[in-house]
């Protein structure tokens, strides 16, 4: 089953958005999803709801999105936190003096980190994706989320794994007890690329001591010397290499580059395009949005 669910609003003007539904129904006091880019006020090319502020879109516009995504999430605007993406495996510790980092201005976001994790309630964790892959992690034990964005680069260099890490170094988390979701991104049947990029994917596949299978399953040759990449699949064999059990991690089928319809798509719209935003965040008695839709 998919496990990214779409929740459409009864209301005009909102954002339709896609929730991991089992993990909200499994522990109440989470919100946990991916936004489209429907429901948002941006224009050509970024119709409708960019969250980006990186893409040159009106940062107004922007921010009128993000507090769209607050509101239908009934938190307050000021709770949502992000960071400026570099493509890498840095992790960052988000403490109650992070709150709202970058929720309104680039400037006050937080720098150069890929990887995020919390303990704290109430506070939203938010990265930015248009094509990579969102990873989605939660402790329900000690109630610790992650969320981490994995392009080809980040993939490579684990920044799964170092966002397990961080969770369980820095708050006692067991790898056993973590659930791992992995969001919409672009999938194998689109994601082509060449030589420069397959090489380090065969290295870390090697290193890992995948099988023949996994590293058919993760990168597929083509007669014009391309290559088919499955990003999903590769940070799917990182988790379970952290030590997270493959039954405790969910896959989605949805592919950013197919559904453009739904998704922004940094590779089919020729790198002009908006942003979704991934987010996870604890909070006590949170209704259920996807419940009373």
């Amino acid at each position: 089953m998919e496990p990214f669910q779409e929740v459409t609003s009864e209301q005009d003007g909102q954002p339709v958005l896609f929730y991991i539904e089992s993990w909200m129904n499994s522990f109440p006091n989470l919100t946990a999803g991916f936004t489209s880019r429907l429901g948002g006020v941006s224009e050509k090319p970024f119709a409708s709801f960019n969250c980006g502020l990186h893409v040159n879109d009106l940062s107004d516009l922007v921010v009128t999105n993000r507090q769209r995504l607050a509101e239908t999430l009934e938190m307050p605007f000021d709770a949502f936190t992000y960071a400026e993406q570099v493509h890498g495996n840095e992790i960052a510790v988000i403490t109650r003096e992070d709150q709202g980092k970058g929720r309104a201005s680039r400037a006050d976001a937080i720098q150069s980190r890929d990887g995020f994790v919390t303990n704290e309630k109430e506070l939203v964790l938010c990265a930015l994706f248009a094509d990579c892959v969102p990873l989605f992690f939660y402790d329900p034990v000690l109630e610790v989320a992650g969320l981490a964005h994995a392009g080809w680069k980040g993939t490579v260099l684990d920044v799964a794994g170092k966002t397990v890490q961080a969770m369980m170094v820095q708050f006692g988390s067991k790898p056993e007890h973590i659930r791992a979701a992995i969001g919409p991104s672009i999938g194998i049947c689109c994601y082509e690329v060449d030589e420069k990029v397959a090489e380090p994917v065969e290295k870390v596949l090697t290193d890992m001591n995948a099988a023949p299978e996994i590293k058919q399953k993760v990168l597929q040759a083509k007669e014009n010397q391309k290559y088919m990449l499955n990003l999903q699949e590769l940070n799917r064999n990182f988790i379970v290499k952290a030590g997270i059990l493959s039954s405790n991690i969910e896959v989605t089928e949805l592919c950013t580059s197919c559904r453009t319809d739904l998704f922004f798509s940094h590779r089919r719209e020729n790198g002009t395009t908006g942003r979704m935003a991934g987010w996870i965040a604890m909070r006590r008695n949170l209704q259920n949005k996807q419940n009373e839709s």
